[in-house]
């Protein structure tokens, strides 16, 4: 399946029905008097989450969705039908956009939230809506409302809880191999993960969600590269995972780089918690571990882990690490307890 995480779609709610101008014709009857109905309510346009959904692959096929008309009103006080509405099933996580690409209507984040997104014209009045004492032959009716036509955008984030980061051909998606039932593409040339891939990494009787990007180069942020079309994706994940290839001989400056296209993409992502991981440890001896480890450790201020994805060593601290980061981002972005309503 596709990787889809940015869409355009048209949709259009029904109009309403048109009100009915009728009078009551029976035998016998000599002052029937009005019985026009009135018309139908158009259908809405609703978008709706729906689990096992983590693409917008079903928009690439179809971007037009347009809801039913409401019938119009008919004789002895008959009510037209109501236009059927229509749904977008999008995954959690999708964040509906104005045409403008910039304006958020909605960012939909759990499971079942449904929100509209074009209501439905209502329908017109009949004539027997408009029967008084002065005027008990009314000859006029409302016509129903227009739908509502707009363009919007999907643009689909990924919702996990660690993000991985790092130079292409880093290690990133053997790490996700190594530690999940995730299979990504692996091989030994850069730029072999083109999409973003999930796994659910377990350690110590809990699991959480990794999600692998495409790997950054330098002037990722000015369109190079694959640029930073996927870093969307980590904006909502509690801790960043940055590995940097042991093997290069450039380590300090691979950590740079970046670092320099988080603070370039802008938001918090450069803010949010990151653990530093040298990866490929096992290509290095003693001496060249030790060079490497106290030089990244310069650039990045702060301490160092060491792993091998493909041998598993130092794989289990690290995932230990990123669950007590875990846990403590829930605990800041946890409500506070309601202060009791004070009585005198």
């Amino acid at each position: 399946m596709k990787f889809l995480d940015l869409c355009k779609v048209y949709i259009r709610s029904g109009a309403g029905g048109g009100g009915c101008i009728s009078f009551r014709r029976e035998k016998y009857i000599e002052y029937g008097g009005p019985d026009g109905g009135d018309g139908g309510t158009g259908g809405s346009v609703w978008a709706e989450a729906v689990d096992g959904l983590n693409t917008l692959i079903d928009f690439r096929y179809q971007q037009h969705f347009f809801a039913k008309n409401g019938q119009p009103g008919m004789g002895k006080q008959r009510t037209g039908k109501d236009g059927d509405d229509i749904v977008l099933r999008v995954p959690v996580g999708t964040e509906i956009m104005d045409e403008d690409q910039e304006t958020v209507i909605v960012d939909i984040t759990e499971v079942g939230q449904r929100v509209q997104l074009a209501r439905g014209g209502n329908g017109g009045w009949g004539n027997l809506h408009f029967k008084s004492a002065t005027n008990q032959a009314p000859r006029r009716s409302n016509p129903g409302q227009d739908g509502v036509e707009r363009t919007l955008w999907l643009r689909l984030k990924l919702i996990a809880d660690v993000g991985l980061l790092g130079l292409p051909n880093a290690g990133k998606s053997t790490f996700l191999a190594a530690t999940s039932n995730a299979r990504p593409k692996i091989a030994d040339y850069p730029f072999t993960t083109l999409h973003p891939n999930l796994g659910v990494v377990g350690v110590d009787n809990t699991e959480f969600v990794v999600a692998d990007i495409p790997g950054l180069i330098e002037g990722a942020s000015e369109g190079r590269g694959l640029g930073d079309l996927f870093l969307g994706h980590v904006e909502r994940c509690s801790v960043l995972l940055h590995l940097v290839d042991g093997t290069s001989e450039t380590v300090a400056e691979d950590y740079q780089t970046i670092i320099t296209e988080l603070e370039h993409y802008g938001g918090d992502l450069a803010m949010k918690p990151r653990v530093t991981v040298l990866n490929k440890v096992d290509a290095l001896d003693e001496e060249q571990l030790a060079i490497k480890l106290r030089e990244l450790e310069k650039a990045s201020g702060g301490p160092v882990m060491q792993m091998s994805g493909v041998a598993k060593i130092g794989t289990t601290e690290v995932l230990r690490t990123l669950r007590g980061e875990i846990d403590e981002d829930k605990l800041r972005h946890k409500p506070a307890v309601e202060a009791e309503t004070w009585q005198p």
